[in-house]
């Protein structure tokens, strides 16, 4: 089912009426931060509106992490393109300069359910809640959009829990058969796998030890720092959000583990995390444990905020 803060996000995207012509900007707003949702290049209403509630589901996706969105404000372009890639969203970037836009290249014939489908709306929504962090933090970026993109949709009703945590098992495995033997922070545009899915495996690892060893979580972290600190624009350096992140959570927790995958020269071990969360890799696919703490831990993770 989904979460009360999606479908409040979701009333921002009302359908237009017959005869109306949908608006190609509207505005969202949850606890007092903004996102301008802009479809580019149509004046077909019904597009346009179709494209305005995918990207209300996806906005309101993100709302699941902590009721809010990370930045004060920020822009979102969606833009059609023919293209005979099968992904119904080709392409999507953040970029940051004055100001922070989300831009979306949707496939001109790709239709809502495989819009709904896809998960690169919330992987790049996902990059609002980390600060630019530079070539060498490439791989945190990533990683945390590479995370959140799975957890978050899990959280909205986007996607099943048990498939969530079967996109993520994907993407690490993707990640493993990477073996160029070079440090994590300096892979740069080089080993995408390796750099999205261990910088996954790094945002599961400290998550898992703020709810098992801090009462807290990394929501709960990301919160504070975008209250504190999240501008969008300007480049902080990776040990420097680290360092806050651990002062946030008052605990030792991202930066010791940041050095350790910064300079990792293979894909880090999946084994502790797996075991604290009750997943096997089975022939058949996943396992789940029934044990309660395990079972505990992993509805968590997926559980909405609202849920909390």
């Amino acid at each position: 089912m989904q979460s009360r803060l999606l479908l409040l996000a979701l009333l921002a995207a009302v359908p237009a009426k017959a005869g109306d012509s949908a608006p190609s900007q509207r505005v969202l707003s949850a606890g007092g931060n903004s996102l301008h949702v802009e479809v580019v290049e149509t004046t077909d209403p019904v597009r346009i509106d179709e494209l305005q509630r995918w990207l209300a589901e996806a906005a309101g996706a993100t709302l699941t992490a902590f009721g809010r969105y990370p930045l004060a404000d920020a822009t979102v372009r969606i833009t059609q393109i023919d293209s005979d890639d099968e992904s119904p969203v080709p392409w999507g970037q953040t970029q940051r300069g004055d100001d922070v836009s989300v831009l979306l290249f949707v496939r001109r014939d790709a239709d809502l359910a495989q819009l709904r489908a896809d998960w690169t709306a919330v992987h790049e929504l996902s990059h609002l809640f980390h600060p630019y962090l530079g070539r060498e933090g490439r791989w945190l970026a990533e990683g945390l959009a590479s995370y959140y993109q799975n957890v978050l949709r899990a959280r909205a009703g986007l996607l099943a829990p048990e498939a969530a945590w079967r996109e993520l098992d994907a993407g690490f495995s993707r990640g493993q058969r990477e073996h160029s033997g070079m440090p994590l922070d300096g892979l740069g545009r080089r080993g995408t796998m390796r750099v999205y899915w261990a910088g996954a495996a790094f945002w599961l690892e400290v998550d898992l030890a703020l709810r098992r060893e801090h009462h807290s979580s990394l929501d709960q972290v990301l919160s504070k720092y975008s209250r504190c600190c999240l501008r969008g624009t300007g480049e902080v350096a990776p040990e420097a959000f680290m360092a806050k992140l651990d002062e946030l959570a008052g605990a030792a927790v991202f930066l010791p583990a940041y050095k350790r995958y910064a300079q990792s020269r293979e894909f880090p071990s999946l084994e502790t995390a797996y075991s604290a969360l009750g997943i096997e890799r089975g022939a058949g696919g996943l396992v789940y444990s029934d044990r309660a703490e395990a079972r505990k831990l992993r509805a968590a993770i997926m559980r909405p905020h609202a849920q909390r």
